[in-house]
């Protein structure tokens, strides 16, 4: 049961790691501070998984080097992150990312530019961060870390029926547009509902992936 909870453990720190990573490179990037995740609360799952696939799949490999491990995060990630792509498309009609743009990409869901980061970050997590991880959760009594992980599962476990209900409400009128990146349609469709449902809808917001700062900017208008 402990090595169960402790899996989880590295799952939600690698979501919350991974969303940092995420608003950091926006913000160097696009110089502005975007919620990018998926889920309300700070964490992006897909880091999450992506983490416990290279875990796992090297493990069950007795030969490495950090050649091995580069590209194998590289296929590994590549692979989760065009996935999600594709099935978060299917369900709810509106792409969180879209790489059309760069130079060397697969039909704009993965990129040669984030396969890079991938690799080294693998390399990271499976030579520093899990090691480290792994120790530091070993030395955490089973009585706490199963009360941690209820915390955890609970907080969890409701933010993805909020953040699955937000997404359903809107998915019909989000899918009516033929555009690629869907920014400008959450935005309006964010604006029209936000007279009935202010405070709510400013924490969606924040949580949706593609709201770009002009939308931000109108909450600060309307003093919220």
């Amino acid at each position: 049961m402990k090595n169960v909870e402790i899996i989880f453990l590295m799952f939600m720190i690698y979501s919350f790691l991974g969303w940092i990573v995420d608003i950091v490179g926006n913000f160097l990037s696009k110089k502005q501070i975007v919620n990018r995740g998926f889920f309300i609360g700070p964490y992006c799952p897909i880091y999450g998984f992506g983490a416990l696939f290279i875990t796992f799949f090297l493990h069950l490999i007795p030969v490495q080097n950090y050649l091995f491990v580069f590209i194998s995060c590289i296929l590994i990630c590549s692979f989760l992150e065009y996935m999600t792509s594709y099935v978060l498309e299917k369900l709810f009609h509106a792409r969180w990312w879209d790489y059309s743009n760069e130079m060397v990409n697969i039909n704009g869901r993965i990129c040669l530019k984030t396969m890079i980061p991938f690799g080294l970050l693998g390399i990271l997590i499976f030579y520093v961060t899990n090691p480290f991880f792994l120790y530091f959760l070993s030395q955490i009594s089973e009585n706490i870390l199963t009360i941690i992980c209820v915390i955890l599962v609970t907080v969890f476990l409701i933010d993805m029926i909020l953040s699955f209900q937000v997404l359903i409400h809107f998915r019909t009128l989000i899918a009516s547009s033929k555009a690629k990146d869907k920014t400008d349609d959450i935005r309006n469709i964010m604006k029209d509902k936000i007279k009935k449902h202010r405070r709510i809808h400013l924490r969606l917001l924040n949580a949706y992936p593609l709201i770009s700062k002009r939308v931000n900017s109108f909450f600060k208008k309307i003093k919220l």
